[in-house]
């Protein structure tokens, strides 16, 4: 069943309602306390402006970073609780700590509307061990839980899972639920025919969600470090490329499986060689059966991408995870890039393009490409685990949506 969302609850449910609301504003800091990429802070805004225009008093919470021991000033929200203020053009104040007395009285004291950043709740070692004593403290001041940080759903934790057992109604809000909607949407309902991308370096990170998505997908096309591991188990020479020798059944197993069930499984026919890893290195483009001893594999060749151009075509849903090169460096970024532009172009003609989160995001944001996308993933891991078909326990922790009862048909007099 679906879970219910800030979309489901209306003015009556929310006025003056004191909202819990899980952020992720795990943002990047540079050495004066900056914010370099506002990005997750601004896919916040939506769910706090809907629920404060419906009159409830928000106190978002989130993590920064990994404190070691206790507070530590370096990892406050502070700068997270000014951009938001920018974004929301209003105040928002920064409580001293995300539990406690102060908490309370701030609570206490707020008017419909208000917004109020709770300080970097893992300054306290309980909230990732899910403490039941600190979830409940946790929860105490509160009416009502809402998570919006899918990037961290995936953790067991007292602010995305443990509050939910003291606080009802818990439901998701518009970011969680987009990402629920589109990956766990596409995974198991897309229109077909439907392919997965996956690329990235080894294939031992990336086995699970690439089995996930082989019984699910028409195609499956693999790029990245983990083509050579590949090939190898192929019996092809691979140079100096990266391989990963434990997994070479793994890979031919899946091989095999594609074969067995009538997937088509996709490996670059040509590949964008280089004398050694760095920027500035000798490359050459070759088959991938004549990789030369003493050069590894770091690109897609412009034969894999026109295959992948072909084979991605006909596609209606399409999810990529991973890059196809080390795109980091101009040189081996041409088989990545390739594949942004084809999802551009599908996702013109009516197909539904996900890109799973990870470099695949980062990738796509350095083409200027981004909002070419059906959608763009906010969440690493999260993303992972959900293409893996793996439940996450902040969304488990939800309320279910229960379905409206069918309403009696009015009698033959036309009266109900």
């Amino acid at each position: 069943m679906s879970k219910r969302n800030v979309a489901d609850l209306v003015e009556a449910d929310l006025k003056g309602k004191k909202v819990l609301l899980r952020c992720d504003l795990n943002v990047p800091l540079d050495d004066a306390k900056s914010i370099t990429d506002d990005t997750r802070i601004r896919a916040s805004v939506p769910t706090i402006e809907y629920l404060t225009s419906n009159g409830a008093r928000v106190f978002a919470c989130s993590h920064l970073g990994r404190p070691k021991d206790g507070p530590d000033p370096a990892l406050s929200l502070g700068p997270c609780a000014v951009r938001l203020g920018e974004l929301l053009k209003k105040e928002v104040k920064l409580a001293p700590d995300c539990i406690g007395p102060e908490v309370a009285a701030l609570v206490n004291a707020s008017a419909d509307g208000d917004v109020v950043l709770l300080e970097n709740t893992r300054f306290h070692k309980e909230e990732t061990k899910n403490d039941p004593d600190f979830c409940k403290a946790f929860a105490e001041p509160f009416d009502m839980f809402v998570n919006d940080a899918f990037g961290t759903a995936h953790r067991a934790h007292a602010s995305t899972e443990g509050v939910t057992k003291h606080l009802s109604p818990s439901v998701a809000g518009f970011l969680l639920a987009k990402e629920l909607e589109y990956l766990d949407g596409a995974v198991n309902n897309g229109t077909r025919p439907m392919a997965a991308i996956v690329g990235g370096s080894k294939v031992s990170s990336k086995i699970t969600v690439l089995s996930a998505l082989l019984e699910k997908c028409d195609k499956v096309i693999i790029g990245g470090g983990m083509v050579f591991t590949f090939l190898k188990a192929q019996g092809l020479s691979v140079g100096s490329s990266l391989v990963e020798d434990d997994y070479l059944e793994t890979a031919r197993a899946v091989i095999q499986k594609a074969e067995s069930s009538g997937k088509q499984l996709i490996l670059p026919s040509d590949i964008v060689v280089a004398d050694k890893f760095a920027p500035e290195a000798e490359t050459k483009i070759v088959k991938k059966s004549e990789i030369p001893d003493g050069w590894m594999g770091l690109d897609n060749g412009p034969e894999a991408s026109k295959e992948i151009a072909e084979a991605l075509a006909d596609c209606k849903t399409v999810i990529w995870n991973g890059p196809m090169g080390v795109f980091e460096y101009d040189a081996f970024a041409k088989g990545t890039f390739a594949v942004v532009d084809v999802l551009e172009k599908i996702t013109e003609g009516g197909a539904c393009t996900i890109i799973g989160g990870g470099d695949s995001v980062a990738a796509v944001e350095k083409s200027g490409k981004a909002e070419k996308m059906s959608h763009i993933s906010t969440g690493g891991g999260a993303s992972l685990e959900l293409l893996e078909g793996k439940v996450l326990p902040g969304v488990k922790a939800l309320d279910e949506k229960v379905a409206s009862p069918v309403k009696a048909a009015p009698s033959a007099g036309g009266v109900e």
